[in-house]
């Protein structure tokens, strides 16, 4: 579904502002959005790496996400545009805030995005759209995707996740279709079957305080993690563009995460 409309003044303004037309094709003429909740689960073309056309709406918002709330790390669950606007993103913020995250933060290669996916043509496909100079600020990590339980519940869990500590999470993989096997015959590789990742609760332990999970659309797999979630999340639901988000709200585990926590949101308390 096409909605020929023209974009935002406020949307076409952030892109202009910060160049991100020069990384991804825009048409200021019309704003496009596309209604995938009706195209079903199907075998993956294997020798299809067309992307879906770009949604600036969510675009931005990721762009704008990672400026505000000065992340230093991405852990991202499926790569396309938004690898790039991630990696946009991290560059603006390594050349305003490098000294201080050097200086007073414990941050092991900060100011990157860390993308997980299960389609290596896709991964390929993205880096080959990455400018030279966002290269160094986008890692991305081939995993099979493997039907799993997560105490019980049929799930899926990627074999392998990058060994890093984020700040900012965007679950928007695996796709139904990638994962392998079955568990008591079931499996997310049929068409009335949506998405079930666990991933991010089988590393919950580790996230530090002031993390953001955002998830686009997959409400089903947004209730799952909300119901086994164990630590203290602010959870929100935006139901105007479908995107839900996960906040961890809890004190500072010490006296750096307590520093770091008064910088990240030193314009928001």
């Amino acid at each position: 579904m096409t909605n020929n409309t023209p974009y935002p003044r406020s949307i076409t303004a952030y892109i202009h502002k910060y160049g991100l037309n020069k990384l991804i094709p825009f048409d200021d003429n019309y704003a496009e959005r596309f209604d995938l909740k009706q195209t079903g689960v199907s075998p993956p073309d294997t020798n299809d790496v067309t992307p879906y056309p770009p949604d600036w709406f969510d675009l931005v918002r990721l762009h704008r996400l990672i400026l505000e709330r000065k992340v230093t790390t991405v852990l991202e669950f499926g790569v396309g545009y938004s690898t790039l606007i991630f990696a946009h993103a991290l560059r603006e913020n390594l050349n305003q805030y490098s000294t201080f995250v050097a200086d007073n933060i414990r941050k092991h290669n900060p100011f990157v995005v860390h993308s997980v996916d299960a389609d290596s043509l896709f991964i390929d496909y993205t880096q080959s759209l990455l400018p030279n100079e966002l290269k160094i600020h986008a890692c991305f990590h081939r995993s099979s995707v493997k039907m799993a339980e997560w105490q019980g519940r049929v799930c899926t869990l990627f074999e392998e996740l990058p060994n890093i500590c984020p700040d900012f999470i965007y679950l928007d993989a695996p796709e139904p279709s990638h994962a392998e096997g079955s568990i008591r015959n079931i499996s997310t590789f049929h068409p009335d079957r949506f998405p079930m990742s666990a991933d991010i609760l089988s590393i919950e332990h580790f996230f530090l305080p002031g993390t953001l999970i955002l998830i686009d659309g997959r409400t089903a797999n947004a209730r799952f993690l909300q119901c086994n979630l164990q630590r203290k999340w602010k959870y929100h639901h935006s139901l105007k563009d479908d995107v839900h988000y996960f906040e961890l709200k809890e004190k500072p585990l010490g006296t750096m995460n307590q520093v770091e926590l008064a910088w990240r949101f030193d314009e928001h308390n």
